[in-house]
């Protein structure tokens, strides 16, 4: 029968086969997250589609055509997040957060939405892992985020990234820094998309970040908003730069990086990767100081980040890194008759108290589809009860790989034991294998 309905374009099932490498990575990502003193946020998948146009930006392509809005059956407008910042700081705001210990430190491991063309490397549903900072104006903040990031790479092997900074300045000194954009643009209006005629009355910063390859074209004559710092933000960006260079994190400032969020401020920047095509940023952020203030909440600064799992797993793979495989199946004990049935399920039930992968049959199959089983799911061991195992509280416990069969009591203490000596064994084997590639 032909499937009738099937996944929505831009979306993505994760199966099993793949879902072991999403795990590992966003398990790594909070582990060390803790080392820094993040601690997990979690957010509401949808907002009021209002936080996202006051922070986010009415002139970004983000809020313009790529949000998903909806109605609710109560008529409040609503939106699926398009990225965590936005919400993040909401709920930083509603709860209070910031009346206790400064710097607030939070992570997050999000799914967001956005109706963008599908490609490698972008989906209408994405996932993000982030961080965000609060309270900090010294640029050392800015620094141990994108630390964070460096040494997340390292730990999983990743070379080949490139870290690229900028600073777009504060709203004092972009000031001039727009007028400057708008008097260069506007001397190609004629050539600019219609997205970006409306951008040049409202924030001509935006016209940077066109995806139009002509726009693209005009604006690498642009100004340079460096140019245009302020005493207080040059001096932010060169602590920034002082203090990469004291923890050995390469960069390049690129000052084209603009990021396609309008409540950057100061510092922003990407990591790069050369290996996945044209959506090269695996990790992307900056500072946005004056986003609590303008969502009504008291003036406090923050900075954060958001890396793209799916662009994170397509580097890995192009680097050919692999991400360690789960555990396989311990033991697998097929069954003869009820009676076998039952004590299969017990003995189950005991190692999986002990913190081992043990499974038995559920399927009524005979004992050779049983063990064919066993060969698929690739158990360590196997083993077949019957009327007699039963009656000597006695079976044959079997290793799939070389073959070789032994008696293994059924009693509790001995039965155990068995699979202790084994997984000590293994991580044996595996330590040995560790030494000999060192060597």
């Amino acid at each position: 029968m032909a499937l009738e309905i099937r996944s929505i374009k831009g979306t993505q099932d994760i199966l099993p086969s793949e879902s072991y490498q999403w795990q590992f990575v966003e398990r790594l990502f909070l582990d060390m997250a803790k080392n820094y003193g993040f601690s997990e946020i979690r957010v509401p998948v949808f907002e009021d589609k209002n936080l996202f146009i006051r922070s986010v930006g009415d002139t970004t392509d983000v809020v313009q055509k790529e949000m998903y809005t909806f109605t609710d059956q109560g008529g409040r407008e609503l939106a699926l997040r398009p990225e965590g910042t936005a919400g993040i700081n909401r709920a930083v705001i509603e709860n209070g957060i910031l009346n206790e210990a400064l710097p607030a430190k939070l992570c997050y491991n999000i799914s967001c939405f956005r109706a963008e063309k599908p490609q490698a490397g972008r989906y209408r549903q994405f996932h993000q892992l982030g961080m965000e900072l609060f309270g900090a104006h010294s640029p050392a903040a800015d620094a141990e985020v994108i630390a964070f990031v460096d040494e997340f790479f390292a730990v999983l092997g990743i070379q080949g990234i490139s870290l690229e900074i900028n600073s777009i300045g504060c709203p004092t000194c972009r000031k001039e820094y727009h007028k400057a954009l708008k008097e260069y643009f506007s001397q190609h209006k004629d050539e600019l998309c219609e997205t970006c005629l409306t951008r040049l009355e409202k924030n001509p910063l935006r016209i940077l970040d066109c995806k139009s390859p002509v726009c693209r074209e005009i604006a690498k004559d642009a100004p340079v908003g460096l140019d245009y710092l302020c005493d207080d933000c040059k001096t932010h960006f060169e602590g920034l730069k002082k203090r990469l260079d004291a923890l050995n994190i390469a960069y390049t400032v690129n000052p084209r990086i603009v990021r396609g969020l309008d409540y950057y401020t100061k510092t922003v920047f990407e990591f790069v990767s050369g290996d996945i095509g044209a959506q090269s940023t695996v990790c992307g952020g900056g500072r946005y100081d004056g986003l609590i203030r303008s969502l009504g909440g008291n003036d406090q600064p923050g900075i954060g980040y958001a890396m793209g799992i799916e662009r994170l797993l397509m580097t890995l793979k192009a680097q050919n890194i692999e991400i360690p495989k789960p555990p396989t199946c311990d033991l697998y004990i097929a069954s003869i008759g009820e009676d076998a049935s039952l004590r299969a399920m017990q003995l189950t039930a005991l190692l999986r108290g002990e913190g081992f992968f043990a499974e038995c049959d559920l399927m009524d199959r005979s004992v050779k589809a049983q063990m064919k089983y066993a060969n698929k799911i690739g158990a360590k061991f196997s083993m077949v009860l019957g009327d007699d195992e039963l009656k000597n509280n006695q079976a044959a416990v079997k290793n799939m790989e070389t073959g070789e069969s032994r008696p293994l009591s059924l009693e509790e203490e001995p039965f155990l034991r068995f699979f202790y000596d084994a997984q000590i064994e293994d991580l044996s084997d595996s330590v040995n294998e560790m030494l000999k590639s060192e060597e």
